[in-house]
């Protein structure tokens, strides 16, 4: 990291703390999170202009190049009045993403791969046409490869040669059409064939598991002295990448999630104490189970996994879905994959479960809390009707092409990220902070987290739009 200097700065006081006066404060050093560049290894790099110079579609001008000064914060609000204090001691800043004057790479010698690995996402394949047409049309690289079936792709498949004809309308295509798979992560392997078949550009697409082995990737090919840039660009359905303000394919999600949400609102309501039960992704994080419910309305109760909940009881979740069916005669429950997790009977084999990308694997919450809500209505209300429809709409929700929002998105991810590699910049993940597009050290993206904050005003906002109990036992 590298500390900019500055003068110290204070606060002058005002009367605007409610009729309080403002502590005075100083202002703490910033700390520029660096970004490695192939030139902290490879000696004697050689730099050119950047060929934007000559696009016709471009008019390169003073402000269109960003400059190394220009740098995007991490924490932009801060509680002046000296009450609670600042969680950070430095301002951590990041270099701002976009084109540079000089770059490292000439685009006749440039040979791009393009991977996804993991799950599916709404937007992968507009990340990938992006990336070929930013390649072709910003910069006129002509050898872009797509690399099939995920890591093990780089040494077990020959690519596929990618140029804009073939991905014309791959972004109206959900999944990925370069397929994908988990694991087969072998390192040597892959840095083998990395530098066999002559990458000195590699776009890797994927989530926290890819982006810790794109760390490796980095770091094997740096101990090479590879004349190879390599860019993560994080993707999760989930939005549980940390530092960037949310990932690609995520407002897609809410969205789909929103017409299971409503089809359980429909069955529960038409139904004798009805409920409607929905499973939406959310493997260690809620975000999407919390961003539906604010946007739903018909949602009275979300179970998310950093929160738990308990069945049983006065104050648990029984108890306040039989107030509702008293009050209204149906709910609706969203539940994130994660939660309950503990909750859940498993087995000594299940217990030791792993996918191939060394997960835990999960239990079916959702059909378990079906079983459970049956059991508890035939217990305590015998003869009574009681109907539960259980929606499961995960693998139709991350099969869907990306709406405009993500498009939009996915389109400023790839450019960015393509911009900061032709610059040389090399073990970074391109995506928004505070709504500025920045560079971020990919150890850092690999290591960090998105967890919902269940002390914060959104989970506040959860419980005020659906009463729901914070199932903490009295």
């Amino acid at each position: 990291m590298a500390a900019i200097t500055q003068p110290e700065a204070t606060n002058p006081t005002a009367d605007s703390n409610g009729g309080k006066t403002v502590a005075q404060f100083s202002l703490p050093a910033v700390k520029l999170q660096k970004i490695p560049h192939l030139s902290d290894y490879i000696p004697n790099l050689k730099t050119l202009p950047n060929p934007l110079e000559n696009n016709p579609f471009f008019h390169p001008s003073d402000g269109f190049y960003v400059s190394s000064g220009d740098v995007i914060f991490r924490q932009i609000v801060y509680d002046l009045s000296g009450i609670v204090p600042s969680p950070n001691p430095d301002h951590l800043a990041y270099h701002r993403a976009g084109p540079r004057r000089d770059v490292v790479f000439e685009p006749s010698e440039v040979r791009a791969a393009i991977v996804t690995c993991g799950g599916l996402c709404p937007g992968l394949n507009t990340v990938i046409r992006e990336l070929v047409d930013g390649l072709w049309e910003l910069y006129g690289v002509r050898q872009i490869f797509g690399v099939t079936a995920g890591y093990r792709g780089f040494y077990s498949r020959e690519p596929l040669e990618l140029n804009p004809k073939r991905v014309r309308s791959w972004h109206k295509r959900g999944g990925t059409a370069l397929e994908t798979s988990r694991g087969g992560f072998d390192l040597e392997k892959i840095v083998d064939a990395i530098e066999d078949r002559g990458f000195n550009q590699v776009y890797i697409i994927g989530g926290d598991g890819t982006m810790r082995g794109a760390v490796e990737i980095c770091n094997a090919i740096r101990r090479r002295k590879l004349n190879v840039a390599v860019t993560g660009i994080p993707k999760t359905v989930d939005n549980d990448v940390g530092i960037i303000d949310r990932s690609f394919g995520f407002q897609t999600a809410v969205e789909m999630a929103q017409q299971a949400i409503s089809a359980a609102h429909v069955e529960a309501e038409s139904a004798v104490n009805g409920i409607g039960l929905v499973k939406l992704m959310g493997r260690s994080t809620g975000h999407i189970a919390l961003h539906a419910t604010l946007s739903s309305r018909d949602v009275d109760c979300c179970l998310i996994p950093e929160m738990e909940f308990y069945l049983e009881g006065k104050g648990g979740l029984f108890d306040f879905l039989y107030q509702r069916l008293k009050e209204n005669g149906h709910a609706v429950l969203v539940v994130a994959e994660g939660a309950g997790q503990a909750m859940i009977p498993r087995t000594d084999a299940q217990k030791e479960e792993r996918d191939e990308s060394g997960n835990l694997v999960l239990l079916d919450v959702g059909s378990w809390l079906k079983s459970e809500l049956k059991k508890w209505w035939s217990r305590d209300h015998p003869g009574e009707l009681f109907t539960v429809k259980y929606i499961d709409p995960t693998y139709m929700i991350r099969a869907v092409p990306a709406n405009a929002t993500d498009n939009s998105y996915c389109t400023l991810l790839a450019h960015s990220a393509i911009h900061g590699v032709m610059a040389g910049y090399t073990g970074f993940v391109s995506g928004p902070i505070n709504g500025n597009y920045a560079y971020i050290p990919l150890e850092e993206v690999a290591r960090a987290k998105n967890e919902v904050n269940t002390k914060d005003h959104k989970w506040a906002w959860i419980r005020s739009v659906s009463n729901q109990p914070d199932f903490k036992k009295r």
